[in-house]
């Protein structure tokens, strides 16, 4: 039984928030994680922005000293639609414990064989964040990261994300907004005209606002902290933070 959200138009099902169209795009797009040059160029581009702001969160967070060797040690980290660990290393290289879910099979492949040529231990799970909440198990940081609008039901996925962060957590997600702009940019641009992604790789009707996701967060008992807006240079070829959140953005909020 499925349903439309009058709100997000996202597809709500009652066989959890996990799309299967979703899971087979990625899917076919696993041996690409790694290839700076290829599909995921734009996130490896993006990344050292999501890492940096991770980390210095959870420093404030938790009173850590961003300058130190490992910043985030001792700290457990939960990385949802972790893909294959683009973002999950990196964490794990600031001393963070880090587990990392996903439920393409061959994506976990991949980042399970890279972890270990580097040397990094992290703990790839072929699992839904509904059953990590069902489990009663909870982290200090949960990150939800570009997957929001990927999910098929919207409110039943930041429901359980809410859940598995620990009281005195944290949770960061980011995602992309509703907008004319994003549609130009993020679907049009990237996707027809740069041809930075596969066409196809987003649905404009599944972006969700800033105040919407927050709302939704604030349903499930966390308080928001903080919104920030990414936006691109093309002359340095580079993304920073933004007060501009009205094409990608991200947004921590805070269990008390």
């Amino acid at each position: 039984m499925q349903q439309e959200d009058a709100v997000t138009g996202t597809r709500q099902t009652e066989a959890g928030t996990v799309d299967p169209d979703e899971v087979a795009r990625f899917e076919r797009l696993a041996g690409t994680w790694w290839d700076p040059r290829g599909p995921m160029r734009p996130l490896h581009r993006f990344n050292p922005v999501r890492v940096g702001y991770i980390r210095d969160l959870a420093a404030n967070r938790f009173g850590r000293d961003i300058r130190a060797d490992a910043p985030l040690a001792g700290l457990s980290v939960l990385d949802i639609g972790c893909g294959g660990g683009v973002l999950s290393e990196p964490l794990a290289r600031l001393g963070a414990s880090v587990t990392g879910l996903d439920p393409a099979e061959k994506n976990l492949a991949v980042a399970r064989a890279h972890a270990a040529g580097e040397g990094l231990a992290i703990d790839y799970r072929a699992q839904t964040v509904e059953s990590v909440a069902a489990s009663g198990e909870q982290f200090d940081v949960v990150l939800a990261m570009e997957v929001v609008e990927h999910v098929a039901d919207v409110e039943a996925f930041v429901a359980a994300t809410c859940a598995v962060v620990r009281p005195g957590g944290l949770l960061v997600m980011a995602t992309l907004n509703r907008t004319a702009k994003s549609f130009a940019l993020a679907i049009v641009g990237a996707e027809y005209v740069l041809r930075w992604l596969p066409r196809g790789t987003h649905d404009w009707r599944r972006f969700i606002t800033p105040d919407e996701l927050a709302a939704a967060i604030s349903r499930h008992g966390l308080a928001v902290t903080d919104r920030t807006g990414v936006v691109y240079r093309p002359l340095g070829d580079t993304w920073q933070t933004s007060s501009d959140l009205s094409v990608n953005y991200m947004l921590a909020a805070a269990r008390v």
